[in-house]
């Protein structure tokens, strides 16, 4: 289960940060990644974690966004943050906390898991 919090109205060169609470086991045998769509659009990669740390952005983020994860320590909970900075009104959109599995290729999105999605609304 995926639950994400975090999203709301920032002004134009504003930051927020994005949660997606979940478990240690997810975290290990998943890839982790946060979409965004706008309306009228398709779905868009964000950025995504691997199980050993390895990330990458898309293109309209890179050096902007930053993914990460944090574990709790006392029990299985985690979290998968999504930190938004300079952001811009073509940044407005819902976004989504996924769960790819790490044994099913790239594109192939029938096995994954989706939070229920946060709106991100930039003004200008």
């Amino acid at each position: 289960q995926l639950v994400e919090s975090g999203g709301g109205l920032v002004e134009f060169g504003g930051s927020l940060r994005l949660s997606c609470d979940t478990d240690e086991r997810t975290l290990g045998i998943y890839h982790m990644a946060w979409f965004r769509q706008a309306p009228g659009s398709q779905r868009e990669l964000v950025a995504t974690i691997s199980p050993d740390g390895v990330t990458e952005y898309g293109d309209s983020v890179k050096g902007r966004f930053t993914i990460s994860v944090s574990v709790s320590g006392d029990n299985d909970d985690a979290t998968v943050f999504l930190e938004m900075t300079g952001l811009r009104p073509a940044d407005t959109a819902v976004y989504y906390c996924n769960a790819h599995p790490v044994t099913v290729p790239r594109g192939q999105y029938g096995y994954d898991l989706w939070g229920q999605g946060t709106q991100v609304t930039v003004s200008s």
